[in-house]
């Protein structure tokens, strides 16, 4: 046998014996696996970039007037308001789409805990098409309304929000006209807690549109809606199923936010962004058009399954995004390999308003279906306490990129950030 050890070879020959099965995550752990990019991924910054505590503290000594006291970290405001609703910390669910993990039962016990939490929850796209509605005779603990109820049914007044993402072929659904109009979703609209996203784009396969593994009974029901490929081969019992990823402009963009605005005027109206290179135009766009929210995925973001090239090499790095956007007014939300308050605050202090748990909250309520997400965001809210707190800070708002250090950044003289 030959050998080539300046290249990858044990890729090459996978992909030899293989074929286009090689090009994605081994199969055999679809249903159990969740993707993104490489947690030692080499590109990402923001994980290397430190937080910078200042010696001189003016703030901490505003905030001590205030409480005639001394501040401590438990001084630290958390809440805020975020795409339209007001949520107890900057945090929020992210869509986790129709993959078969959070159909599994994960999706609906994530949903609980979120509502309890009063964190913002987004419901992401194909859950109609791929596991119904949820009306009867469906599915209900599969299908949207299951999701909604669990929400709805554990959440407090006047806390977080759901978000209903909706494609191509959720379009085709007209999935926001059965939300805007059911009695389930009720109390949630009419207390402004409902809001309609549009997906276009996502971290995990910027530029493509969501994938799924199916068995080929399954894909015969959806075949005339979705893209079905033999990409693992005719001889398994699985196919690959894909969604348009859309097309659009900066004037198509402009279109779809005022039809939203203009046919669901009672709910708020978010969009989605993959990590691209015109990143901040298009967020501008959104913004300009009456978008409540703008929610972009890092490269290093996704829950769903994607080509290994992706995950790996496509997308710019959530750090380069959030440069890109840079400040603004508006709610910037992002996500990408969230799990911990070092790298939320980063985000907060580099523009975003609030972060999303995608893969770290399934993994918590993995681990227990009735407290794994609670605990999960309590360590991250006591995390950032912590760290605004050593910043001498006491609203998340005074957040800064002054607050953090780069690798191979230039030395500041400032006192404090």
């Amino acid at each position: 046998m030959i050998t080539a050890r300046q290249l990858p070879e044990d890729a090459i020959r996978a992909r030899a014996r293989e074929g286009s099965a090689a090009i994605f995550p081994d199969v055999g752990g679809y249903g159990r696996s969740l993707f993104g990019a490489d947690v030692d991924s080499p590109g990402d910054e923001l994980d290397r970039a430190r937080i910078v505590p200042p010696v001189f503290v003016p703030r901490r000594l505003e905030k001590m007037f205030d409480l005639a006291r001394e501040p401590v970290y438990g001084d630290v405001g958390l809440s805020t308001v975020l795409g339209g609703f007001t949520a107890p910390s900057p945090v929020f669910l992210c869509a986790f789409g129709s993959t078969q993990v959070a159909g599994s039962g994960l999706g609906i016990a994530a949903s609980e805990q979120a509502g309890r939490l009063g964190m913002p929850m987004v419901i992401g796209e194909n859950v109609v098409p791929m596991h119904g509605y949820g009306r009867m005779g469906e599915s209900a603990d599969d299908g949207l309304l299951g999701r909604i109820r669990a929400y709805a049914g554990a959440v407090p007044d006047g806390l977080g929000g759901v978000v209903v993402q909706q494609s191509t072929e959720d379009a085709d659904a007209e999935v926001w006209n059965l939300v805007y109009s059911d009695p389930s979703a009720t109390k949630l609209l009419e207390t402004g807690r409902l809001a309609f996203e549009l997906k276009v784009g996502q971290g995990a396969k910027p530029g493509l549109g969501g994938m799924t593994v199916l068995s080929r009974t399954a894909a015969g029901e959806i075949a005339e809606q979705y893209t079905v490929d033999e990409a693992f081969g005719t001889d398994t019992a699985m196919v690959l199923r894909s969604s348009s990823p859309g097309t659009f402009t900066g004037e198509i963009l402009r279109q779809q936010i005022h039809l939203m605005r203009n046919n669901y005027p009672r709910a708020r109206a978010w969009v989605k962004l993959h990590p691209g290179r015109d990143v901040g135009e298009a967020a501008r766009v959104a913004w300009a058009a009456g978008a409540d929210a703008v929610t972009v995925d890092g490269a290093e973001g996704g829950t769903g399954w994607a080509p290994s090239v992706f995950l790996d090499q496509v997308g710019l790095p959530l750090v380069e995004c959030l440069r890109r956007v840079g400040k603004h007014d508006a709610s910037l939300l992002v996500s990408g390999r969230i799990w911990e308050g070092a790298r939320a605050l980063k985000c907060l202090a580099m523009g975003a308003s609030a972060v999303g748990l995608g893969r770290a909250a399934l993994l918590a309520v993995d681990e227990d279906a009735t407290e794994g997400l609670v605990r999960l965001v309590r360590c991250l809210e006591l995390e950032l306490r912590l760290l605004t707190s050593a910043l001498g800070k006491y609203d998340l708002a005074d957040l800064t990129s002054d607050d953090l250090w780069f690798p191979g950044s230039s030395a500041r003289t400032e006192q404090d950030g």
